[in-house]
């Protein structure tokens, strides 16, 4: 069993200063330990902050053509560890071999930081006034585990984009994904100080970002209950808390949208990643005139996936990441059969054949109504909800009562026709027809899925501040 007993700070390898607490690390697809690390505290927070604060003097004072060099060096440090990077998501989450998307999204979340340094002015006029845009400071970064590379990566770009220096803490579950990048960064030339890494958990590491005076910004991406405390521990620092937290995503499939493309996009989406994805289009709204046509393609869509150990190449949906989730999602399964949903496909229990791993089967419920538990909560597994429509203003009406609004997904026979549909749900990113997402186009939620934006300008954005200077010009 490894051990992985430092951190990451001032551009060296550190112990913690005095907490000798540890983690141990299940591999989720064999339920065997593998790895155990080191726990930090509020000491180790503070130490990551002094260094970040003295880094960011110097830092943000850089040019944004030296910053956007930086990140394409990290792009091209990055890409040569991709094999590293998925093994390790792999052996810590269960992601399947087969989703290279993991790390390739994350290398070009760095490219794409550079390409909008290439243009963006971060000093213009408005009138006679200068208005300038500045790094806003030491930012805390918290990522979650379902993307353990390319959700730490999109904070990052953004950040060292806009000049920020940062301390990140990855979760306790994923964190050799995490102790990967810092090694990344490091080979990229990124100057101590300006990336630092303490491994711990949220109550305790978590807690000390969030409440620390000398962090001008918290970017917390995880649950909304984690993130309405990571907002009450900020508070009272008025630091800035950028939050994408957790979804219930609707998907609209209208009577003339291709009912065989649609299943196809929501079984790949809704499963993908064993369904631990926030903008998993959970809640599938169908006409009642089809819905015996969309849950037979449905059916026939999940049982194509291949459930199972997440090294070999054949599969492509892998296990859950520990056993409270597996728990957790088993019971929601059971919740919807007490309440009266119809199971059309998977069910409780682990897939045949698999006797260990925290597998989930593929499951879809029908005749479920608005108001029942699976239709309401973030499952975070790879259980979806197939609800019946009337009419376009009931479909809509039903996608947005939810106290969530982070993705929503339209299936049409045009995509003017999924336009006028879109345009109407309350959520920060709808997907016509299941076209690829990009790292352009802003991520980010409405309601109780959180606040602000991640991506592009608008993600560099959020690092910034706004300073207007009067009769200046």
């Amino acid at each position: 069993m490894k051990s992985y007993n430092q951190f990451y700070i001032d551009g060296e390898w550190v112990d913690a200063v005095q907490s000798r607490r540890s983690f141990k690390l299940v591999n989720p697809a064999t339920e065997e330990v593998f790895a155990e690390i080191a726990l930090g505290d509020e000491h180790d927070v503070d130490r990551a902050v002094k260094a970040a604060r003295r880094a960011f003097a110097s830092f943000s004072q850089t040019t944004p053509a030296e910053r956007a060099a930086l990140l394409r060096r990290i792009a091209e440090t990055m890409g040569r560890r991709e094999a590293d990077l998925m093994a390790a998501a792999t052996q810590e989450m269960g992601t399947p071999l087969s989703s290279v998307s993991h790390a390739r999204l994350s290398v070009e979340q760095f490219k794409q930081g550079a390409a909008v340094l290439d243009h963006y002015a971060f000093e213009r006029m408005l009138g006679t006034n200068i208005i300038r845009r500045e790094a806003i400071g030491v930012c805390g970064l918290v990522s979650p585990w379902n993307w353990p590379i390319q959700t730490i990566c999109t904070k990052l770009a953004s950040a060292l984009a806009a000049g920020c220096t940062v301390v990140l803490k990855p979760s306790e579950y994923t964190p050799i994904c995490a102790l990967l990048i810092a090694e990344i960064l490091h080979e990229a030339g990124v100057p101590p100080g300006v990336f630092n890494l303490v491994n711990g958990d949220g109550p305790t590491v978590g807690r000390a970002m969030s409440t620390h005076p000398d962090i001008d910004m918290l970017s917390f991406t995880g649950s909304t209950r984690a993130g309405i405390q990571v907002a009450l521990d900020a508070a009272p620092t008025v630091k800035r808390v950028c939050q994408e937290l957790g979804g219930k995503s609707a998907h609209i499939i209208l009577p003339d949208a291709d009912l065989a493309a649609a299943a196809r996009f929501e079984i790949a989406r809704g499963c993908g990643n064993s369904g631990q994805s926030c903008h998993a289009p959970t809640r599938v709204l169908v006409h009642r005139d089809q819905l015996e046509q969309v849950l037979a393609l449905l059916a026939e869509e999940a049982n194509k996936l291949v459930v199972g150990d997440p090294t070999k190449p054949e599969t492509n949906l892998g296990p859950v990441v520990n056993r409270s989730q597996y728990e957790r999602i088993q019971g929601y399964i059971r919740k919807g059969i007490e309440e009266g949903a119809r199971l059309v496909c998977g069910g409780p229990e682990r897939p045949a054949g698999l006797e260990r791993g925290f597998y989930i089967r593929p499951t879809v419920f029908a005749d479920v109504t608005p108001q029942m538990t699976i239709a309401r909560d973030e499952i975070f597994g790879p259980v979806l909800s197939v609800i019946s429509y009337r009419d376009v203003d009931e479909a809509v009406a039903i996608a947005n009562d939810s106290p969530y609004g982070l993705g929503g997904y339209v299936f049409a026979s045009t995509p003017a026709r999924a336009r006028d549909v879109g345009v109407r749900l309350r959520a920060g990113r709808i997907i016509c027809n299941g076209a690829p997402g990009n790292q352009v186009a802003p991520m980010g939620g409405y309601k109780q899925s959180g606040n602000g934006r991640e991506m592009g300008v608008f993600g560099l954005e959020e690092f910034l501040e706004v300073k207007a200077m009067i009769g200046f010009a």
